[in-house]
């Protein structure tokens, strides 16, 4: 039990200083590799109260495809941190009172026992776990009861990536692209140049 709660704390004041360094951390991509760690520590901690399934969809989603894709498209965007600092004062009264509200929600999450004593009467489906496993009781209430759900979060991470995907082909000033059938079409004559230097004349 000793070692137990060790690890827990662990990861858990991992997880709470990653977290701390994606929101502080002045560079975006120095955040993202911070948001990582984070996730991959909130996976231990899914792992030590038995949520396997949990644990691995956090990695394999969330840190092999949301945020490396988020970290590919910081560093594509070349994102200027000069403007980013001109444009914190403008911009502190949206998020002071976006993150108001999340602290607010947090908290009627956390005390919602408070505010509504019989609320955890209603927050689990009535589903038959007798001899399902963890993943196995997961994957029949998900694609039963919460199967729309789960596709709109298809569908919006297909919108992220697509997205992800034009603003990283797109024209920018001072950088050149490949065309490939410019390559594939080229001729000799437009690339090379023969030209007789007489003898004692060359540089």
């Amino acid at each position: 039990m000793i070692a137990h709660g060790v690890i827990f704390y662990l990861f858990a004041i991992i997880t709470v200083f990653a977290a701390t360094m994606v929101i502080f951390s002045r560079n975006p991509v120095h955040s993202v590799l911070f948001l990582i760690l984070a996730f991959f520590n909130s996976a231990g901690l899914f792992i030590l109260i038995g949520a396997e399934f949990l644990a691995m969809i956090l990695v394999v989603v969330y840190v092999g495809a949301v945020a490396v894709l988020f970290m590919f498209v910081v560093m594509m965007l070349d994102v200027s941190l000069a403007e980013m600092r001109e444009g914190l004062l403008h911009n502190l009264p949206l998020g002071a009172a976006v993150g108001f509200i999340l602290v607010k929600e947090l908290g009627f999450v956390a005390g919602g026992w408070v505010f509504a004593p019989d609320a955890s009467n209603y927050l689990f489906a009535p589903i038959t776990t007798v001899g399902l496993t963890n993943t196995e009781a997961i994957g029949n209430i998900l694609y039963t009861h919460y199967i729309y759900y789960f596709q709109t979060a298809g569908l919006i991470l297909l919108v992220a990536m697509i997205g992800a995907i034009l603003l990283t082909h797109r024209s920018r000033p001072g950088v050149k692209k490949q065309n490939i059938s410019d390559q594939v079409s080229r001729k000799p004559s437009d690339t090379i140049q023969i030209k007789k230097v007489k003898s004692g004349e060359g540089a």
